[in-house]
């Protein structure tokens, strides 16, 4: 049990401790992102997304502080149990130990040994005393053993007891100063928001901006789903029209009548009740199989999501996020999350969009300097189809990621690592 907790133990630990160095380097990033925007003087959403998404993380980094320390008290506690035990049986081991060696001082002579054998009433009671005297001497040894393993597991668990001690004195330190640096993150947030009052005609501008730029996207993603959809009841119609053709070519003219209309039924039944995005074999596969990917696909791109999917309230605004936007290096690579089609490849705000169908499912990379894929290209999961631009008003490098099951946008965090 011990040791099935040492391992339990050893993989949580490495897991917080993992979890809060990639907190630090992506606290760093934004650190690096907000001092150039800081340096331009002007107030922009970007500004505050980063401030916001920085005390996340940091909060995000207290919990996990939190809960190694709650980690290494129940370790501190078990292993002072053990160091209690071990002491125990220690001091135990010592006074049989001690006791043997007084039964052993009194009859160290060979003659005490002789006369207890020869004291006895018969040839078998001198046996059994000789078997006794040899005991005494191999417990004697294993006693003597045995104290020594306990001395070393003991040094060893007092060893474990210090440094864990030790290792929860660092945290609480630790703890301390993000929760000091916290406040002072806080302190700015509510300067900035302060000034987001003052200069309130700034921020509706540009949210205004971000909405027409928002609703230009999601106008030409609706298209480009409209265009998929119809060319999909086309196919559809026309897979239709085949099977009861070759139905109607089977049977005789009254038998094929009547199962001319029993198809055609089927065919409305099943486009009601599924998508007509996965209505052909292939393409629902590809939407069972894009689906069972949920939670294990990769980032777009490396970096750190800036800000979340729907609402996003900037004072007395609201607007909505179809997707995620992830703060990423200059340059970097865009990389499909999924194996499918280009559907588009759009060029907007100066910037490009491309969209990839995965069945019923869409995946869609925003905010790309080029591109390096055409529509009805077919693509795989992990290809690069483009590098990520840089916002020239204040230098911020960020993808926007979307995922749309059929012409409904739906929250992609829960679908990547």
């Amino acid at each position: 049990m011990l040791i099935s907790f040492e391992t339990v133990f050893a993989q949580s630990s490495a897991a917080l401790k993992k979890r809060k160095e990639t907190i630090n380097k992506e606290i760093e990033q934004l650190k690096k992102s907000r001092s150039k925007i800081d340096r331009s003087k002007k107030l922009s959403l970007n500004q505050i997304n980063l401030l916001n998404t920085q005390i996340r993380l940091r909060e995000e980094k207290i919990r996990t502080i939190n809960t190694e320390i709650r980690i290494l008290d129940t370790k501190i506690i078990s292993n002072t149990t053990e160091v209690k035990t071990l002491q125990s049986n220690l001091d135990r081991i010592k006074v049989q130990y001690a006791k043997m060696i007084i039964f052993a001082y009194k009859n160290q002579g060979a003659y005490n040994k002789l006369m207890f054998i020869f004291a006895s009433h018969d040839f078998n009671q001198a046996y059994m005393r000789l078997r006794y005297i040899q005991q005494v001497g191999r417990i004697r040894k294993k006693q003597a053993h045995e104290i020594q393993n306990t001395q070393v597991s003991l040094k060893r668990e007092i060893s474990k007891l210090d440094q864990n001690k030790k290792e929860k004195s660092s945290l609480l330190l630790d703890q301390i100063s993000e929760k000091q640096t916290l406040g002072k993150d806080k302190v700015q947030q509510s300067k900035i928001l302060t000034n987001l009052t003052k200069q309130q005609k700034v921020l509706q501008q540009q949210l205004s901006k971000k909405q027409k730029e928002a609703t230009a996207l999601n106008n030409a993603i609706q298209a480009a789903i409209r265009k998929e959809i119809r060319e999909e009841q086309i196919k559809a119609a026309e897979r239709a029209r085949i099977a009861a053709a070759k139905a109607a070519a089977l049977k005789t003219k009254e038998a094929g009548t009547r199962n001319i209309t029993e198809k055609t039924t089927e065919t409305k039944i099943a486009a009601k009740g599924s998508s007509i995005l996965a209505s052909s074999p292939e393409d629902a596969k590809l939407s069972s199989s894009f689906m069972g990917s949920r939670g294990r696909m990769q980032k777009p791109v490396q970096g750190v999501i800036t800000l979340g999917f729907g609402q996003q309230k900037y004072n007395n605004v609201t607007i909505f996020n179809p997707g995620i936007n992830i703060k990423t290096n200059p340059g970097a690579n865009v990389a499909a999350v999924y194996s499918g089609k280009v559907s588009k490849v759009v060029f907007l705000v100066n910037s490009y969009t491309v969209i990839i169908r995965h069945g019923e499912y869409f995946s869609i990379y925003s905010k790309l300097k080029n591109v390096s894929v055409a529509a009805g290209q077919e693509v795989q999961a992990r290809q690069s189809i483009g590098t990520v631009a840089t916002d020239p008003t204040d230098g911020l490098t960020e993808v926007q990621f979307q995922i749309w099951k059929g012409g409904t946008p739906v929250n992609p965090s829960g679908w990547i690592m």
